[in-house]
């Protein structure tokens, strides 16, 4: 078989990573989490103290950074960050940083270049039109919020974070 693209887009919540990960699974190709990029960058402009006005400081960080995905984990220089990425404090900041621009072209460069290498799945908010608009596969998933909400809430309670569902709801219309 050809080496190929796929892309699955959409909102928060809507079942994009799990959609991917049985998706690259069933075609034994590499699963890219995008998300998890920003997460990884959000965590280390918390451990590091850079403030989001830091623009030149924030992609000299993302540029240092070297991303490894294997299954469901997420390495980072190394490190497996699987678990950090996914705290409450990196979930609350990630949105923000990730409208950075110049963070975006770092990471976007980046994620271009695991087409390179063989067929992808990558999924994230603007996967198949600003990072691959000529995937040779592109999905979009859409979702009730109530029910992106409480995926949300369940994420949350796994961590330990209670939340009610109508904070939740609130912040998802905010994120779209």
């Amino acid at each position: 078989m050809n080496r190929f693209i796929v892309t699955i887009d959409g909102p928060t919540g809507t079942g994009k990573s799990t959609t991917a990960r049985l998706l690259a699974k069933k075609f034994g190709i590499k699963y890219i989490d995008s998300g998890a990029m920003y997460r990884t960058v959000t965590l280390e402009i918390l451990r590091n103290d850079i403030k989001p006005n830091e623009l030149k400081k924030i992609a000299e960080l993302a540029h240092s950074l070297e991303f490894e995905f294997s299954d469901e984990n997420v390495f980072v220089n190394g490190k497996d960050v699987s678990n950090e990425i996914r705290s409450f404090e990196v979930t609350n900041k990630v949105s923000s940083v990730s409208k950075i621009k110049q963070l975006r072209d770092v990471l976007v460069s980046k994620q271009r270049k695991y087409s390179e290498t063989g067929s992808i799945v990558m999924d994230g908010r603007d996967i198949g039109t600003v990072v691959f608009p000529n995937a040779d596969y592109k999905f979009y998933l859409v979702c009730d919020s109530n029910a992106r909400a409480a995926r949300r809430q369940q994420d949350f309670l796994d961590m330990g974070v209670k939340i009610s569902v109508e904070k939740i709801i609130s912040e998802i219309k905010k994120r779209d």
